[in-house]
């Protein structure tokens, strides 16, 4: 009994894990976004739904961003986390 009960809460937490959904607003597109003058024109048709992707461009103040963005379920993308790395001088 005990071990079906471990296998039973176990496959409910797993479950759990491997369900994404992201349905906040995003962060506005930046110049160097993919997003920033709109959504692409093409379409990400053979991704999945819910996937995410990182970006990393130097913005308009020379500063490196990384970007991840998150496919919608129509196709569109929508920035979920955008991280600013540090400056390295010297090849630190």
């Amino acid at each position: 009994m005990k071990p079906a009960l471990i296998g039973l809460i176990g496959t409910l937490i797993l479950t759990g894990c491997s369900t994404v959904t992201y349905s906040g607003p995003g962060l506005e597109p930046i110049p160097g976004s993919i997003t920033y003058n709109g959504q692409p024109r093409s379409k990400l048709t053979k991704s999945p739904v819910g996937s995410a992707f990182p970006h990393d461009f130097i913005d308009q103040y020379g500063r490196q961003v990384e970007e991840t963005y998150i496919i919608q379920p129509d196709r569109s993308l929508i920035i979920a986390h955008r991280r600013y790395k540090p400056i390295r001088f010297f090849g630190d």
